[in-house]
Parts: C-alpha cells; sequence; structure tokens
C-alpha cells in the first residue's frame, strides 16, 4: 500500500548534531516544573542501593570529561555533575562509539517502548513482582530492603537505561512516570475536586502530600488546582498583569542560577550600578518554572503566562519589531515548512526548535512552536488524525504552492521588500528584557487571510 512517505523524496536525515541539541533544556524545564508542584527540595537517593562516595571525584576533571557530551554541564550542581560522572560517562562513551548522540528533549514513542521492556526484563530477572514495587518501592515498607537489595544485585542503573542514549536519571523519572498507576486515574470528578481543595486548603502546595491522599502524581493535583483554584482571568492581560508577570520570570530565572552565577551577578552589580548586565538567550526561555510564575501572578494559569511571556520575550527580542506581519510573514511560513520538510524527521519530538528559530530571526523557540501548531491547525485537514509526516507533507505539498503564489502577489503590488532574519544574539541586557512600562506588550494582530491559506 503507497504511503506519504513513500511518496516523498527524502532530501536528507537530521544531523547527529541536532539531535543531540535538540531541546536539551526542555526535559530540565519538565523536571523544575515538577520539582515546584512538589513544593519540596526532595532528593533522590541512589536507586539500586548503592550508596557510593561522590566526594573523591575530581570536579574539574568530571566536568571536562563530561563536557563532550553535555556543554552546558558546569551550570549543574556539583552533587549532579559527579553522579552523572559515576554513572553514566562510561554509558555516553559506549554510545558515541556506536556512532549514537546523547540525547534531551522529550522522549520519542521508541524511547518510551525500551523503557517499558526494560523494565518488563529486569521483573522478569529479580522477580519482583510489579513496576509499582520496582520503581515506587517506598510505597511498600515492608520489602523494601529486599527490593532494594535486588535492585544493587542486578545492576538497576544499568538495566533501566539500556538501549536509551540518555543520563540514567532521566530515564529513570521517564520511567516512574510511564509505570506511575496515580497517572491513569481519568478525570477528575467532582467529589476529587473537592478534596483536592479541602487538602490543598490544609497542607498548601505541598503537591507531593496531596498527591499521596487521592491517589495521583504530584504534578497531576499540581495542575488541576491551577485550573480550579480560585479566579483565573480570561482575554486581555491587563499593565497590571502583565508587569507582575515579568516581576515574576525574572525572579524565577534569578532563583534557578547557580551559586556561582549569583556570585558574579552580584560582583558585577556593585561594579556597575546601572545594571548593564547580561542574560544567556536561552535562560529567557529554557527551564522556567511555570508553576512558581503562576503562583507569582496569581490571576491567570501557568500555560497562560508561558503564551503570553512567549510573546513579550518575542517583541522584545526584535526590539518591538513584527516577524509575522505582511510579506515577511508569508516568508517565515514559507521557510518554517521547507525546513521542516527537509528535516526529515518521523516525530515533531526530533525536531532542534533552536536551530529553526534562527531560520525565522531572532525569536525563541516557543513562539515558532506556537506558530507552526496554528499553521496546522489551519491548513491541514483532521490534522489530529495524522502523523508527524503526513503533516509535513500536506504543508509542502498543498499550503506551501499557495503561500508562494500570494507572497509574489503581495509584492508585486505593494512593491515590498523582504527582511534578512535578524541572527540569534546568544545575550541579551537584563534591562531590555525586564523592564515594565506603561505601553501594551501585545505580540499585535496577524493579517487575515483566505481560506486555506495560513
Amino acid at each position: 500500500m503507497w504511503t506519504a512517505d513513500q511518496g516523498r523524496q527524502k532530501p536528507r536525515r537530521v544531523p547527529a548534531r541536532s539531535l543531540q541539541k535538540g531541546c536539551r533544556e526542555s526535559t530540565r524545564e519538565e523536571e523544575s516544573s515538577l520539582e515546584s508542584a512538589s513544593n519540596s527540595a526532595t532528593r533522590y537517593v541512589s536507586e539500586d542501593g548503592r550508596d557510593s562516595d561522590e566526594s573523591d571525584v575530581d570536579l574539574g576533571s568530571a566536568v571536562k570529561q563530561l563536557q563532550e557530551f553535555i556543554p552546558d554541564i558546569q551550570e549543574r550542581a556539583a552533587t549532579t555533575i559527579r553522579r552523572m560522572y559515576r554513572d553514566d560517562l562510561g554509558r555516553f562513551r559506549e554510545f558515541k562509539a556506536q556512532g549514537v548522540a546523547i540525547r534531551f528533549g522529550k522522549f520519542s514513542a521508541k524511547e518510551n517502548e525500551q523503557i517499558e521492556k526494560n523494565v518488563q526484563e529486569f521483573l522478569s530477572l529479580t522477580g519482583i513482582e510489579s513496576a509499582d514495587k520496582l520503581l515506587y518501592t517506598d510505597r511498600y515498607p515492608e520489602e523494601k530492603s529486599l527490593i532494594t537489595n535486588l535492585k544493587r544485585k542486578h545492576a538497576f542503573r544499568l538495566h533501566i537505561g539500556k538501549g536509551i542514549a540518555r543520563p540514567w536519571k532521566l530515564v529513570y523519572y521517564r520511567a516512574k512516570k510511564i509505570f506511575d498507576v496515580n497517572n491513569y486515574k481519568g478525570r477528575y470528578n467532582e467529589e476529587d475536586t473537592k478534596k483536592l481543595k479541602a487538602y490543598h486548603s490544609l497542607h498548601g502546595n505541598d503537591w507531593k502530600k496531596i498527591g499521596a491522599m487521592v491517589a495521583r502524581s504530584s504534578l497531576s493535583v499540581a495542575l488541576k488546582f491551577s485550573q480550579i483554584g480560585g479566579h483565573r482571568n480570561h482575554g486581555a492581560w491587563s499593565k497590571t498583569e502583565t508587569q507582575r508577570l515579568i516581576k515574576a520570570v525574572e525572579d524565577v530565572i534569578l532563583k534557578k542560577m547557580s551559586p556561582q552565577e549569583l556570585r558574579e551577578l552580584d560582583s558585577r552589580l556593585q561594579e556597575d550600578p546601572e545594571g548593564r548586565l547580561s542574560i544567556v538567550r536561552e535562560k529567557l526561555y529554557k527551564g522556567i518554572s511555570w508553576v512558581e510564575v503562576e503562583a507569582k501572578v496569581e490571576t491567570r494559569n501557568w500555560m497562560q503566562c508561558k503564551s503570553k511571556w512567549t510573546e513579550i520575550l518575542t517583541k522584545r527580542m526584535t526590539h518591538g519589531g513584527f516577524v509575522y506581519r505582511g510579506v515577511n510573514a508569508l516568508q517565515a511560513k514559507i521557510t518554517l515548512i521547507e525546513r521542516l520538510y527537509e528535516l526529515n524527521v518521523n516525530d515533531a519530538n526530533e525536531i532542534d526548535w533552536e536551530d529553526l528559530a534562527s531560520a525565522i530571526g531572532d525569536v525563541p523557540p516557543p513562539f515558532v512552536q506556537a506558530k507552526f501548531y496554528k499553521l496546522k491547525a489551519a491548513c491541514v485537514p483532521f490534522w489530529q488524525k495524522k502523523t508527524f509526516p503526513e503533516i509535513i507533507d500536506y504543508l509542502y505539498e498543498t499550503s506551501l504552492p499557495l503561500l508562494k503564489e500570494k507572497l509574489e502577489k503581495k509584492m508585486e503590488k505593494n512593491k515590498s521588500q523582504i527582511q534578512t532574519p535578524s541572527a540569534p544574539k546568544q545575550d541579551f541586557l537584563f534591562r531590555d528584557i525586564f523592564y515594565c512600562d506603561d505601553d501594551s506588550d501585545g505580540e499585535g494582530s496577524e493579517e487575515p487571510s483566505a481560506p486555506g491559506v495560513p
């Protein structure tokens, strides 16, 4: 049977560097939100029972060796670096010898299947009765000692990460999410919602405790309460809300900085009270705990906060420019479709959105992701039922010619010129991003489109 994938001429495969660069920080963002949801500094202990001393690991040497696989490793906590040196360096080198790049970001369907296979094989090997006992041993205090000894004896860390080119701890987190029975409780009914509100009034944002009380994951109860807890505004943002959002994002970003970064920041502030301080672009949109931002803004949920911040950040990174307007909007969409088609990937999780954003201009990746969503929703019939390659094929074969035709007519009629996308800046001044004024921070409206043309 002929399929769209067979009909497409494959231009090229994604280079290994794209997979490695990928959405490295998006996984860290997910972890950050999860940690905030628990509202506690929970420390994960050794999962195979080994409590080996990490103090004898030379931090400088560990950073130098791990940097080959994780360029920003020096930004991690010292304990994390030492554990990765101990647990992952050997695995990373094996994957490199096989020509496989270390991955970050969202897990693919293939990786999820491998995790399920690894867990089932370990259960068969050890005789542990269930994945819940294996991954949530604390729920079974009477069997905890026996299970922990089995995990140590049969090298749990090696088994759980087999065939998956990621740090084992991230594989472990993903396995816990896949096999957590509390993640599959279905929709919250009226009684569930009442209990959630009641427990929150007693325990505040201790989502781990509340999750255990209602037999759901801590992330599930945190996100649900975000939807139901208190009044949430809708529609246009007020100036006060926008200013609270900007301040909240700044506070959360500063809070996430390492002690060394904060010391350097404090030193530079003393040297330059005027505040000509800079921040690396990625910190403006990666690794932000939106659960924390929501709590500070108060009148909007975390999804609204994230969407509004992307809008504000795009405007400020482009100094008030409008990437999606007029002929430049059409050219940006054309470029986006062509680049997605050239990537020739089977899963959206394999896309390097940072690289794609640079082709559009000096804009954050979440902006491009949001525009791609609008593009497929507006142009591709029944896109929810199509595979990712089928969506890209439709955009390339059907929408792209219409966009090019429309662009040609507009340029002819208005004598317009297409602006060359600005090269992405790697650093921005704090004061250029985190300022509050009386002007609207709206992104601006897009021009209306004819049916079938975004």
